[in-house]
Protein backbone atom coordinates (compact mmCIF):
# COMPACT_ATOMS: atom_id res chain seq x y z
CA UNK A 1 0.00 0.00 0.00
CA UNK A 2 3.20 2.71 1.06
CA UNK A 3 4.41 1.78 -2.25
CA UNK A 4 1.66 2.66 -4.38
CA UNK A 5 1.01 5.17 -2.52
CA UNK A 6 4.78 6.73 -3.37
CA UNK A 7 4.50 5.54 -7.23
CA UNK A 8 1.01 7.65 -7.10
CA UNK A 9 3.21 10.55 -5.63
CA UNK A 10 5.71 10.12 -8.02
CA UNK A 11 3.85 10.32 -10.69
CA UNK A 12 1.36 13.61 -9.49
CA UNK A 13 5.01 15.11 -8.95
CA UNK A 14 6.27 14.27 -12.82
CA UNK A 15 2.72 15.39 -14.08
CA UNK A 16 3.10 18.69 -12.06
CA UNK A 17 7.11 18.96 -13.74
CA UNK A 18 5.73 18.14 -16.99
CA UNK A 19 2.79 20.88 -17.01
CA UNK A 20 5.27 23.83 -15.25
CA UNK A 21 7.45 22.52 -18.32
CA UNK A 22 4.72 22.75 -20.72
CA UNK A 23 4.17 26.31 -19.50
CA UNK A 24 7.84 27.48 -19.37
CA UNK A 25 7.29 26.36 -23.24
CA UNK A 26 4.60 28.56 -24.07
CA UNK A 27 6.49 31.96 -22.52
CA UNK A 28 7.84 32.81 -25.96
CA UNK A 29 4.28 32.82 -27.66
CA UNK A 30 2.90 35.29 -25.11
CA UNK A 31 2.68 38.72 -24.38
CA UNK A 32 5.29 40.87 -25.64
CA UNK A 33 6.64 38.10 -28.21
CA UNK A 34 3.30 37.72 -29.91
CA UNK A 35 2.89 41.13 -30.15
CA UNK A 36 5.61 42.19 -31.69
CA UNK A 37 5.05 38.93 -34.25
CA UNK A 38 1.36 40.25 -34.45
CA UNK A 39 2.75 43.59 -35.79
CA UNK A 40 5.60 41.71 -38.12
CA UNK A 41 2.77 40.14 -39.67
CA UNK A 42 0.68 43.16 -40.35
CA UNK A 43 3.86 44.91 -41.95
CA UNK A 44 4.35 42.22 -44.18
CA UNK A 45 0.46 42.10 -45.21
CA UNK A 46 0.60 46.16 -45.77
CA UNK A 47 3.81 45.81 -47.49
CA UNK A 48 2.36 42.86 -49.69
CA UNK A 49 -1.04 45.76 -50.53
CA UNK A 50 1.63 48.67 -51.23
CA UNK A 51 3.49 46.45 -53.50
CA UNK A 52 0.41 45.10 -55.82
CA UNK A 53 -0.62 48.69 -55.73
CA UNK A 54 2.39 50.26 -57.62
CA UNK A 55 3.02 47.06 -59.72
CA UNK A 56 -0.70 45.90 -60.86
CA UNK A 57 -2.31 49.75 -59.99
CA UNK A 58 -5.57 49.92 -58.40
CA UNK A 59 -7.96 49.94 -61.43
CA UNK A 60 -6.12 46.34 -62.89
CA UNK A 61 -6.71 45.31 -58.86
CA UNK A 62 -10.43 45.90 -59.34
CA UNK A 63 -11.09 45.15 -62.36
CA UNK A 64 -9.22 41.67 -61.63
CA UNK A 65 -11.29 41.29 -58.44
CA UNK A 66 -14.66 41.69 -61.20
CA UNK A 67 -13.33 39.05 -63.43
CA UNK A 68 -12.60 36.45 -60.69
CA UNK A 69 -14.49 33.45 -60.88
CA UNK A 70 -15.97 33.10 -57.18
CA UNK A 71 -17.04 29.56 -57.68
CA UNK A 72 -13.61 28.96 -57.65
CA UNK A 73 -12.67 31.01 -55.08
CA UNK A 74 -16.03 28.73 -53.08
CA UNK A 75 -13.85 25.56 -53.72
CA UNK A 76 -10.63 27.12 -52.17
CA UNK A 77 -12.90 27.71 -49.08
CA UNK A 78 -13.72 24.38 -49.01
CA UNK A 79 -10.53 22.72 -49.10
CA UNK A 80 -9.43 25.03 -46.29
CA UNK A 81 -12.47 23.95 -43.83
CA UNK A 82 -11.46 20.32 -45.31
CA UNK A 83 -7.63 20.96 -44.02
CA UNK A 84 -8.73 21.86 -40.78
CA UNK A 85 -11.14 18.75 -40.40
CA UNK A 86 -8.43 16.63 -41.27
CA UNK A 87 -5.80 18.23 -39.05
CA UNK A 88 -8.83 18.42 -36.04
CA UNK A 89 -8.88 14.58 -36.71
CA UNK A 90 -5.34 13.47 -36.91
CA UNK A 91 -5.67 14.80 -33.24
CA UNK A 92 -9.01 13.54 -32.35
CA UNK A 93 -8.48 10.37 -32.58
CA UNK A 94 -5.36 9.40 -30.99
CA UNK A 95 -6.98 11.51 -27.65
CA UNK A 96 -10.16 10.00 -27.89
CA UNK A 97 -8.15 6.23 -28.03
CA UNK A 98 -6.95 7.85 -24.76
CA UNK A 99 -9.89 9.57 -23.26
CA UNK A 100 -13.17 7.65 -24.80
CA UNK A 101 -15.63 10.59 -23.32
CA UNK A 102 -13.61 13.24 -25.23
CA UNK A 103 -16.19 15.69 -26.92
CA UNK A 104 -15.14 16.83 -30.55
CA UNK A 105 -15.73 19.97 -29.97
CA UNK A 106 -12.85 20.22 -27.74
CA UNK A 107 -10.73 18.72 -30.06
CA UNK A 108 -11.65 21.11 -32.37
CA UNK A 109 -10.50 24.10 -30.40
CA UNK A 110 -7.46 23.11 -29.72
CA UNK A 111 -6.67 22.01 -33.06
CA UNK A 112 -7.60 25.74 -34.32
CA UNK A 113 -5.33 27.39 -31.29
CA UNK A 114 -2.53 24.98 -32.76
CA UNK A 115 -3.43 26.87 -35.98
CA UNK A 116 -3.26 29.65 -35.04
CA UNK A 117 0.35 29.64 -32.82
CA UNK A 118 2.04 27.50 -35.44
CA UNK A 119 1.31 30.63 -37.75
CA UNK A 120 2.18 33.28 -35.62
CA UNK A 121 5.48 32.36 -34.15
CA UNK A 122 8.91 31.31 -36.14
CA UNK A 123 9.30 27.54 -37.63
CA UNK A 124 6.12 26.73 -36.21
CA UNK A 125 7.18 26.17 -32.55
CA UNK A 126 4.31 27.63 -30.67
CA UNK A 127 1.56 24.88 -32.07
CA UNK A 128 2.16 22.01 -29.80
CA UNK A 129 3.42 23.09 -26.52
CA UNK A 130 0.32 25.75 -26.30
CA UNK A 131 -2.41 22.37 -27.28
CA UNK A 132 -0.43 20.29 -24.50
CA UNK A 133 -1.31 23.50 -22.41
CA UNK A 134 -4.71 23.22 -23.63
CA UNK A 135 -5.54 19.60 -23.15
CA UNK A 136 -4.08 20.08 -19.25
CA UNK A 137 -7.43 22.51 -18.96
CA UNK A 138 -10.08 19.58 -19.32
CA UNK A 139 -7.74 16.84 -17.55
CA UNK A 140 -5.52 15.49 -19.65
CA UNK A 141 -2.11 14.05 -18.65
CA UNK A 142 0.63 16.19 -20.54
CA UNK A 143 2.49 12.83 -21.53
CA UNK A 144 -0.60 11.90 -22.91
CA UNK A 145 -1.19 14.86 -24.98
CA UNK A 146 2.27 15.08 -26.69
CA UNK A 147 2.18 11.39 -27.17
CA UNK A 148 -1.05 11.61 -29.48
CA UNK A 149 0.37 15.14 -31.28
CA UNK A 150 4.22 12.86 -31.70
CA UNK A 151 1.42 9.92 -33.02
CA UNK A 152 -0.13 12.86 -35.17
CA UNK A 153 3.22 14.24 -36.17
CA UNK A 154 4.97 10.64 -37.29
CA UNK A 155 1.82 9.83 -39.64
CA UNK A 156 1.16 13.35 -41.14
CA UNK A 157 4.53 13.44 -42.28
CA UNK A 158 5.14 9.99 -44.05
CA UNK A 159 1.49 10.71 -45.72
CA UNK A 160 2.33 14.21 -46.69
CA UNK A 161 5.64 12.49 -48.40
CA UNK A 162 4.38 9.71 -49.57
CA UNK A 163 2.00 11.42 -51.54
CA UNK A 164 4.41 13.92 -52.84
CA UNK A 165 6.62 11.41 -53.98
CA UNK A 166 4.27 9.67 -55.72
CA UNK A 167 2.97 12.49 -57.65
CA UNK A 168 6.59 13.86 -58.09
CA UNK A 169 7.21 10.44 -59.81
CA UNK A 170 4.65 10.64 -62.26
CA UNK A 171 5.18 14.75 -62.97
CA UNK A 172 8.88 14.44 -62.98
CA UNK A 173 9.57 16.08 -66.87
CA UNK A 174 7.20 18.54 -65.64
CA UNK A 175 8.85 19.96 -62.65
CA UNK A 176 12.21 19.36 -64.44
CA UNK A 177 11.35 21.73 -67.80
CA UNK A 178 9.67 24.20 -65.56
CA UNK A 179 12.66 24.64 -62.99
CA UNK A 180 15.20 24.20 -65.87
CA UNK A 181 18.80 24.63 -63.67
CA UNK A 182 17.21 24.44 -60.30
CA UNK A 183 15.52 20.83 -60.87
CA UNK A 184 18.72 19.58 -58.51
CA UNK A 185 17.07 21.82 -55.43
CA UNK A 186 14.26 20.14 -55.98
CA UNK A 187 15.80 16.86 -55.92
CA UNK A 188 17.77 18.01 -52.96
CA UNK A 189 14.76 19.42 -51.10
CA UNK A 190 12.30 16.01 -51.24
CA UNK A 191 15.82 14.07 -50.04
CA UNK A 192 15.39 16.39 -47.34
CA UNK A 193 11.90 15.51 -46.40
CA UNK A 194 12.74 11.32 -47.04
CA UNK A 195 15.93 12.02 -45.12
CA UNK A 196 13.40 13.58 -42.02
CA UNK A 197 10.96 10.56 -42.11
CA UNK A 198 14.00 7.86 -41.94
CA UNK A 199 15.44 9.82 -39.24
CA UNK A 200 11.53 9.81 -37.31
CA UNK A 201 11.34 5.97 -37.81
CA UNK A 202 14.75 5.76 -36.74
CA UNK A 203 13.64 7.82 -33.56
CA UNK A 204 10.99 5.32 -32.67
CA UNK A 205 12.58 2.13 -34.01
CA UNK A 206 16.56 2.41 -33.27
CA UNK A 207 17.35 4.93 -30.44
CA UNK A 208 21.27 3.94 -30.04
CA UNK A 209 21.40 4.46 -34.01
CA UNK A 210 19.80 8.32 -33.72
CA UNK A 211 21.80 9.18 -30.34
CA UNK A 212 24.86 7.96 -31.26
CA UNK A 213 24.84 10.36 -34.34
CA UNK A 214 22.76 13.41 -32.43
CA UNK A 215 24.93 13.58 -29.05
CA UNK A 216 28.73 14.76 -31.20
CA UNK A 217 26.71 17.00 -33.15
CA UNK A 218 25.03 18.53 -29.84
CA UNK A 219 28.51 18.86 -27.80
CA UNK A 220 29.91 20.16 -30.88
CA UNK A 221 27.07 22.99 -31.53
CA UNK A 222 27.84 23.56 -27.12
CA UNK A 223 31.60 24.21 -27.70
CA UNK A 224 30.68 27.03 -30.65
CA UNK A 225 28.41 28.50 -28.13
CA UNK A 226 25.45 27.88 -30.63
CA UNK A 227 23.38 26.33 -27.80
CA UNK A 228 24.25 27.38 -24.60
CA UNK A 229 22.86 24.03 -22.45
CA UNK A 230 24.36 21.02 -23.63
CA UNK A 231 23.43 18.52 -20.90
CA UNK A 232 19.37 19.97 -21.33
CA UNK A 233 19.61 19.52 -25.06
CA UNK A 234 20.51 15.99 -24.81
CA UNK A 235 18.24 15.24 -21.99
CA UNK A 236 15.17 16.64 -23.61
CA UNK A 237 15.91 15.48 -27.14
CA UNK A 238 16.40 11.73 -25.12
CA UNK A 239 12.51 12.20 -23.90
CA UNK A 240 11.40 13.27 -26.90
CA UNK A 241 13.40 9.47 -28.91
CA UNK A 242 11.97 7.57 -26.06
CA UNK A 243 8.44 9.19 -26.62
CA UNK A 244 8.56 8.47 -30.44
CA UNK A 245 9.46 5.07 -29.27
CA UNK A 246 6.45 4.66 -27.66
CA UNK A 247 4.40 5.82 -30.20
CA UNK A 248 5.56 3.14 -32.25
CA UNK A 249 5.05 0.35 -29.88
CA UNK A 250 1.40 1.98 -29.90
CA UNK A 251 1.27 2.42 -33.68
CA UNK A 252 2.20 -1.52 -33.92
CA UNK A 253 -0.81 -2.44 -31.93
CA UNK A 254 -3.25 -0.06 -33.26
CA UNK A 255 -3.34 -0.57 -36.70
CA UNK A 256 -6.79 0.05 -37.43
CA UNK A 257 -6.36 3.22 -35.91
CA UNK A 258 -3.00 4.23 -37.75
CA UNK A 259 -4.58 3.67 -41.06
CA UNK A 260 -7.27 5.99 -40.40
CA UNK A 261 -5.17 8.42 -39.73
CA UNK A 262 -2.86 7.85 -42.50
CA UNK A 263 -5.88 8.01 -44.73
CA UNK A 264 -7.15 11.26 -43.00
CA UNK A 265 -3.65 12.90 -43.37
CA UNK A 266 -3.25 11.90 -47.04
CA UNK A 267 -6.94 13.74 -47.61
CA UNK A 268 -5.22 16.83 -45.47
CA UNK A 269 -2.43 16.87 -48.14
CA UNK A 270 -4.69 17.04 -51.03
CA UNK A 271 -6.63 19.47 -49.60
CA UNK A 272 -4.27 21.85 -49.25
CA UNK A 273 -2.51 21.30 -52.14
CA UNK A 274 -6.03 21.95 -54.10
CA UNK A 275 -5.82 25.38 -52.58
CA UNK A 276 -2.92 26.83 -55.22
CA UNK A 277 -5.18 24.74 -57.77
CA UNK A 278 -8.48 26.63 -56.71
CA UNK A 279 -6.60 30.42 -56.90
CA UNK A 280 -5.07 29.35 -60.19
CA UNK A 281 -8.35 28.47 -62.03
CA UNK A 282 -10.20 31.55 -59.73
CA UNK A 283 -8.15 33.91 -61.86
CA UNK A 284 -8.83 32.21 -64.93
CA UNK A 285 -5.52 30.03 -65.85
CA UNK A 286 -5.68 26.82 -67.34
CA UNK A 287 -3.42 24.49 -69.01
CA UNK A 288 -1.38 23.25 -65.62
CA UNK A 289 -3.58 20.38 -64.31
CA UNK A 290 -3.91 19.73 -60.32
CA UNK A 291 -1.08 16.88 -60.14
CA UNK A 292 1.28 19.21 -61.79
CA UNK A 293 0.93 22.09 -59.29
CA UNK A 294 1.13 19.38 -56.08
CA UNK A 295 5.43 19.16 -56.32
CA UNK A 296 5.49 22.44 -56.76
CA UNK A 297 3.45 23.52 -54.10
CA UNK A 298 5.28 20.40 -52.05
CA UNK A 299 8.52 22.06 -52.65
CA UNK A 300 7.20 25.41 -51.44
CA UNK A 301 6.30 23.89 -48.44
CA UNK A 302 10.26 23.09 -47.50
CA UNK A 303 11.29 26.11 -48.81
CA UNK A 304 8.73 27.87 -45.78
CA UNK A 305 10.22 25.29 -42.99
CA UNK A 306 13.57 27.33 -43.31
CA UNK A 307 12.36 30.44 -43.59
CA UNK A 308 12.23 32.22 -39.33
CA UNK A 309 9.39 34.71 -39.47
CA UNK A 310 6.11 34.16 -38.28
CA UNK A 311 3.85 31.92 -41.00
CA UNK A 312 7.27 32.17 -43.04
CA UNK A 313 6.67 35.80 -44.06
CA UNK A 314 8.09 37.40 -46.93
CA UNK A 315 9.50 33.60 -47.98
CA UNK A 316 6.28 32.09 -48.25
CA UNK A 317 5.31 35.17 -50.99
CA UNK A 318 8.56 35.30 -52.71
CA UNK A 319 8.29 31.32 -53.33
CA UNK A 320 5.08 31.31 -54.08
CA UNK A 321 6.34 33.93 -56.92
CA UNK A 322 9.27 32.24 -57.88
CA UNK A 323 7.66 28.68 -58.76
CA UNK A 324 4.36 29.75 -60.13
CA UNK A 325 4.74 33.27 -62.14
CA UNK A 326 5.52 31.07 -65.30
CA UNK A 327 2.41 29.70 -65.38
CA UNK A 328 0.00 32.08 -63.92
CA UNK A 329 -1.43 34.81 -66.27
CA UNK A 330 0.38 38.29 -66.72
CA UNK A 331 -0.95 41.08 -64.10
CA UNK A 332 -2.88 37.84 -61.74
CA UNK A 333 0.29 36.47 -59.70
CA UNK A 334 0.27 39.09 -56.76
CA UNK A 335 -3.65 39.37 -56.69
CA UNK A 336 -3.14 35.00 -56.57
CA UNK A 337 -0.44 35.74 -53.96
CA UNK A 338 -2.74 37.70 -51.52
CA UNK A 339 -5.36 34.89 -52.10
CA UNK A 340 -3.12 31.75 -51.01
CA UNK A 341 -1.83 33.97 -47.81
CA UNK A 342 -5.65 34.85 -47.29
CA UNK A 343 -6.53 30.74 -47.24
CA UNK A 344 -3.19 29.53 -45.31
CA UNK A 345 -2.06 32.12 -43.22
CA UNK A 346 -4.13 34.63 -42.32
CA UNK A 347 -7.56 33.07 -42.20
CA UNK A 348 -6.50 30.50 -39.54
CA UNK A 349 -5.23 33.57 -37.66
CA UNK A 350 -8.55 35.25 -37.73
CA UNK A 351 -10.19 32.20 -37.03
CA UNK A 352 -7.74 30.64 -34.27
CA UNK A 353 -8.23 34.18 -32.53
CA UNK A 354 -12.15 32.77 -31.51
CA UNK A 355 -11.13 30.03 -29.79
CA UNK A 356 -9.29 31.69 -27.59
CA UNK A 357 -12.35 33.20 -25.88
CA UNK A 358 -12.27 31.09 -22.45
CA UNK A 359 -14.94 28.38 -22.65
CA UNK A 360 -15.55 25.89 -19.73
CA UNK A 361 -14.26 22.40 -21.45
CA UNK A 362 -15.36 19.15 -19.43
CA UNK A 363 -12.80 17.05 -17.62
CA UNK A 364 -12.50 13.60 -18.74
CA UNK A 365 -10.74 10.78 -17.60
CA UNK A 366 -8.43 8.75 -19.15
CA UNK A 367 -9.52 4.98 -20.17
CA UNK A 368 -8.23 3.21 -17.44
CA UNK A 369 -9.36 5.23 -14.89
CA UNK A 370 -13.68 5.14 -16.44
CA UNK A 371 -15.49 2.66 -14.58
Amino acid sequence: MQEENQNIDKEFIQEKEEVELIKEETKPVNKKMTILNFILIIIIFVGLLIYMINVDGIENIVDLLHKVDYRWVLGGVICVLIHWTCEMLTLHIPIKRMYPKQPITNSIKVSMIGLLFNNITPFSSGGQPIQAYEFTKTGKRVSDSLSAMAMKFIITQIALVVTTVIVMLFEFNFVKDLMKDYIWVVIVGFAINILAIIVVILAGLKKKVITSLTTPIIKFLGKIRIIKNVDKTIEKLDKSIDNFGRQFKIMKDEKKMVFQMFIIAVIQSFAYYSITYMVYRAFGNYGVGFFQIIPLQAFLLLIMTFIPTPGSGLGAEGGFYILFNSIFKEGTINMSILFWRIYTFYLPILVGLLFLIPTKGKITKPKEEII
